[in-house]
């Protein structure tokens, strides 16, 4: 008896996801009308987010950050430098956005991603304009010997919304950081202790410590399409409703800046007021995820 009704489900499924194929833009907009997603998500509602620090070992820092499917590796390897001139006193961070082909079915082998230079201007930006990190923090001697922090974020799946989820791993990684010892060698240069087998020697920081970090930069991207906001779109709702705003707040919800790529939508006052508030609303979230995550390495 119950084999015309499985057909039947599976007949009206393969009609439903060929009119999703063929009018996709039609599809997402019936849904909208009710309110809702095909994820069943309510439209300001972002996916489920995780972060695990300690993503990999050899590094000095790391984490691994999921926004529902999309999902980020960052890693920090830090490295004794000499200081600029002009800033004797400070460390550098330099950062690089990773897209292998295994991301996404959009990313072709031997091929640079577009997204990725855009993704990790975005990332420089952000990180080094909102004084999360203090680079005087990252020197060792004036003038002499400093910090440089290589920040690597691998996109590992891309399905929308990958600045939101790269800046996550990004921060996640600085929270879980610790700078090494050093030590002057026999050339009166300093190293790693660990790796030039100096542990013996007078150390030039005396242990293992964590970065203090400031403001903690938090983001969310939003679709505008007509008069409806998405909040945390996936890869196909970008590739269909095109006009995007991304909005970076720091922890206490003061606005670092607004990022808005063209698009056919206009963003008007109140379209903008309505995504900062969806805006504070998931830098509430973050900010508990990522204290969970720390008092969960903590523990172990």
């Amino acid at each position: 008896m119950g084999l015309p009704n499985a057909s039947g489900d599976l007949s009206t499924e393969v009609e439903v996801d060929a009119f999703r194929r063929l009018f996709p833009l039609r599809f997402f907009e019936k849904h909208l009308l009710e309110s809702i997603r095909p994820d069943a998500r309510p439209l300001g509602r972002a996916r489920d987010t995780t972060i695990a620090l300690g993503a990999v070992a050899s590094a000095n820092g790391s984490a691994l950050a999921k926004i529902g499917s999309t999902t980020m590796l960052a890693a920090i390897k830090m490295e004794v430098m000499a200081p600029s001139i002009e800033t004797p006193d400070e460390g550098c961070i330099a950062i690089d956005f990773h897209m292998p082909p295994i991301c996404s079915p959009i990313v072709r082998p031997g091929r640079p991603a577009e997204a990725a230079p855009v993704v990790a201007k975005q990332l420089s930006d952000t990180i080094l304009s909102s004084g999360m990190i203090n680079l005087k923090e990252l020197s060792l001697v004036s003038g002499k010997a400093a910090w440089m922090a290589y920040l690597d974020i691998y996109c590992l799946d891309a399905d929308g919304a990958l600045f939101d989820a790269a800046l996550l791993a990004a921060v996640a990684a600085f929270s879980h950081l610790e700078i090494p010892v050093v030590s002057l060698n026999d050339d009166g240069k300093i190293v790693l202790s660990e790796e030039q087998g100096l542990s013996d020697r007078e150390p030039v920081n005396k242990e293992k410590r964590k970065v203090n970090l400031g403001s903690i930069p938090f983001s969310l991207t939003c679709i505008l399409h007509k008069n409806y906001i998405l909040a945390d779109p996936t890869a196909e709702e970008e590739s269909i409703m095109e006009t995007s705003v991304t909005v970076v707040l720091d922890s206490s919800s003061q606005l670092l800046s607004l990022y808005k790529p063209g698009g056919a939508v206009l963003a008007y006052t109140s379209a903008i007021q309505d995504c900062i508030a969806l805006t504070r609303q998931r830098v509430k979230e973050l900010q508990k995820i990522l204290e969970e995550a720390i008092s969960g390495m903590e523990v172990d």
